[in-house]
């Protein structure tokens, strides 16, 4: 069996995956602030959640991917409150177009998706064994962690705390996220203002709600336990949310909280980093507006190794897209080969290339992608290769992909309803009777009816458009 190697933020080295059980990988990933449509940044990350978990599946192991949908926090209260709709009626919205965005682009759906909101019994839990250790404080406006009780505080984002003074050390922040790489003691429980309307829980330590760092640790002991194997975000959630997940996990549990941190690099939008001021934020709709489907969008992604930043141009997508175009075209075409409709030359080799065992060597080395979608272009173009044992191949591959081919050979196989079939041979019988005019009026209403009628040595072929 060919070894999974992953980029380990944590180390900053590639490393063996070595799982916590044999066979079996917990994964959690942070999902979406439910607040807003995700925009095409967001969507790279979910791509490489789903190639993570695909990689696994494709190597035999059993996959319990979990993610969160944060639908309580500063930004849903806000939002909800400036739409003069409830925090549900915001965040459910939101959500239902997020699933929509993953069903687009070919994202399996997590095997659990978690509420912040169904487990805020759980995050209170955690915030009283916190208090309960000293390494949690209540103040006025709520309860905080103190990072200068947690060991290796900012280890995984190579934050340097020199501070000494306790005094230092102490200065809070309330808001859930801040930009400036300064520790602070961060906030695990808000008590209530009037500026939370009506979002609150009771607590033994007041009323109030979560902040967001505490919602992951408690949603992931939860859903996979003490100690996972993989934890996945953006390279943006590096500092303060998961430097703050290890400290509040690993001091209310006393053991490493995640074996191997995986994290996906930034999109900027023609040459600049995306903002709605910049006029350069988009969002998948905007990418279909364009004329690029979500499969191409998917496709030119796999282009780029997950660790690369990379710049979004409409002109960059549709080249890719006339690429992804031409891929599935020649599957369909070598499918018509292996199907005997259409006449194959091969040049057997004496030693045919392994390209199952190079695709798996690829793909487990820290999930290469650009070099996996390169081998199976070259699959594509080996003429020593049988064209059945090519689509083989590549529907195999396409497990790992994500790209629809899949889907193309259940349309291919898709019955073809008996009238269209009985104008498909009513065109024939026309053209056989040399009567040219009717024949092609005949092709109109097949296409009109959504299909494509090809002529063959055999007869004719229909397809759905």
């Amino acid at each position: 069996m060919i070894p999974i190697y992953i980029h380990n933020t944590l180390s900053g080295e590639k490393e063996e995956f070595k799982p916590l059980v044999a066979g079996k990988v917990g994964i959690y990933n942070c999902g979406p602030t439910v607040y807003d449509t995700a925009h095409i940044g967001n969507l790279r990350t979910f791509v490489m959640y789903d190639i993570i978990r695909r990689v696994f599946e494709y190597n035999g192991h059993f996959v319990t991917q979990v993610m969160n949908i944060t639908d309580v926090d500063d930004k849903t209260i806000r939002r909800s409150q400036e739409k003069k709709i409830s925090l549900e009626e915001l965040t459910r919205h939101y959500e239902t177009l997020f699933l929509a965005d993953l069903h687009s682009l070919n994202i399996l759906t997590p095997n659990k998706l978690l509420s912040a909101r169904d487990h805020v019994k759980d995050m209170i839990e955690m915030i009283a064994i916190l208090l309960e250790k000293g390494v949690a404080y209540q103040t006025k406006d709520g309860v905080y962690f103190s990072i200068g009780m947690s060991k290796n505080y900012g280890e995984l984002a190579k934050l340097k705390i020199e501070a000494t003074d306790s005094s230092t050390l102490k200065e809070r922040i309330s808001n859930d996220e801040y930009e400036k790489e300064n520790p602070r003691d961060f906030a695990l429980w808000k008590f209530y203002t009037e500026d939370d309307g009506d979002v609150f829980w009771d607590s033994p330590f007041g009323k109030g709600r979560p902040g967001w760092h505490i919602e992951c640790s408690a949603m992931s002991w939860r859903a996979l336990g003490t100690s996972i194997d993989i934890h996945t975000g953006g390279i943006d959630l590096m500092f303060p949310h998961h430097t703050n997940e290890i400290a509040q996990s690993e001091a209310t549990h006393d053991q490493k909280f995640v074996n191997y941190w995986i994290h996906g690099a930034f999109m900027n939008v023609n040459d600049a980093k995306m903002a709605k001021s910049k006029n350069n934020f988009f969002k998948l709709a905007d990418v279909e507006e364009s004329g690029i489907s979500p499969l191409a969008f998917r496709y030119w992604l796999l282009t780029s190794h997950y660790r690369s930043q990379v710049n979004f141009t409409v002109d960059a997508v549709k080249a890719a897209q006339t690429a992804f175009i031409r891929f599935i075209e020649t599957f369909v075409r070598l499918q018509d080969v292996s199907a005997g409709l259409e006449h194959e030359h091969i040049h057997a080799s004496a030693t045919p290339r392994d390209y199952k065992g190079e695709f798996l060597k690829v793909v487990n080395d820290d999930f290469n992608m650009p070099e996996a979608v390169a081998l199976a272009w070259e699959l594509i173009k080996d003429h020593t290769i049988e064209a059945k044992d090519k689509v083989t191949m590549l529907l195999d591959f396409d497990k790992v992909l994500g790209l629809g081919l899949h889907a193309v050979v259940d349309v291919q196989k898709e019955e073809v309803p008996a009238e269209i079939t009985a104008l498909a041979e009513a065109r024939q019988e026309a053209r056989k009777n040399k009567e040219w005019d009717k024949a092609d009026a005949l092709r109109k209403e097949i296409e009109g009816r959504g299909y494509s009628v090809k002529d063959t040595d055999k007869g004719f072929e229909l397809k759905l458009l």
